[in-house]
């Protein structure tokens, strides 16, 4: 490939050349010197101890293992489920790695419970520092399963508004509750859960994955809207997650799922738990408006 002309030595005599001696070692100014070395940080700390962290869907799967990594680090956690069914022992697990907890009954498609839940949250605690919408449900079907000349099934209005009024009315209506608390208290942090689907899009979830796009969507909205007021947005999107749920569904299902995670096995929620952690705490400061894919690679296997 020829050289650009400005790159050419053709007709310039060699002594005119920049032509260094190889007995002569070529000096370069450094680059980091006093002047010019921006200033060293030190590693930071989570910044969590003692944060409060409002976490929907607490008492199982990731939410559990969520409450129970930021309660490690001395987060106070306020653990939100429809479901009471785990929650004793949510606490005594979060009381026994010295963490501070209360739990609430709220369903997040109830406006009015949300208000109540955050409000009693900054009642208890004074403030609200951290949100982790995690409550989610899975109702799956065909949009329309053909058989022969007719259709066999259709996804029922009733299962679509189910999936849309937890994974994305909910997120919508905790959010909007949380957030006067966190402007008030100088900011937070607003983390949402996302799914790979939401991204690819699933056979037989039409319901899910919008769910799940549109909080990608809801996300990145509210990064540019909520910034201002030093409220840092994202989303974590898992991928195929050995949850309870997931432990349920038949070995050809599971097979299959593994068979398209490149890493070869599930995730566990603990690894999910620890990217929110992360994203939650001092040392993602600059991270805003972004989807964090935990997914085995099954993003870049598709």
């Amino acid at each position: 490939m020829p050289r650009s002309e400005q790159e050419s030595t053709e007709g310039v005599p060699v002594e005119d050349s920049i032509v260094p001696n190889a007995s002569q070692p070529v000096e370069f100014t450094p680059m980091d010197t006093t002047g010019v070395r921006e200033q060293r940080q030190p590693a930071r700390e989570s910044g969590l101890r003692g944060k409060v962290v409002v976490i929907t869907g607490a008492v199982a799967g990731i939410g559990r293992a969520t409450a129970l990594r930021f309660a490690e680090e001395g987060a106070r956690i306020a653990a939100w489920d429809v479901s009471t069914d785990t929650a004793t022992q949510l606490e005594s697990a979060i009381k026994r790695t010295g963490g501070e907890s209360h739990f609430q009954i709220v369903d997040v498609t109830d406006a009015s419970a949300v208000e109540s839940a955050a409000a009693a949250v900054v009642e208890q605690w004074g403030r609200i520092d951290v949100l982790i919408n995690n409550a989610g449900i899975v109702r799956d079907a065909q949009l329309v399963k053909w058989n022969g000349g007719s259709p066999e099934s259709i996804m029922s209005e009733e299962i679509w508004d189910s999936v849309i009024g937890v994974n994305l009315k909910g997120v919508f209506l905790v959010t909007r509750a949380v957030v006067p608390h966190m402007i008030k208290g100088g900011g937070g942090v607003i983390l949402c859960a996302a799914s790979v689907v939401g991204l690819l899009g699933n056979f037989g979830q039409t319901n899910y994955v919008a769910s799940k796009a549109g909080v990608i969507g809801m996300t990145r909205t509210w990064a540019r809207e909520l910034g201002k007021y030093k409220i840092r947005v994202n989303a974590v999107a898992p991928g195929f997650i050995a949850t309870d749920m997931v432990r349920a569904m038949p070995e050809k299902v599971l097979e299959a799922m593994v068979a398209r995670t490149p890493l070869g096995r599930p995730g566990k929620p603990e690894e999910v738990a620890n990217t929110y952690f992360w994203l939650a705490s001092d040392q993602a400061s600059f991270i805003h408006g972004a989807v964090i894919s935990v997914d085995g690679g099954v993003v870049i296997g598709t």
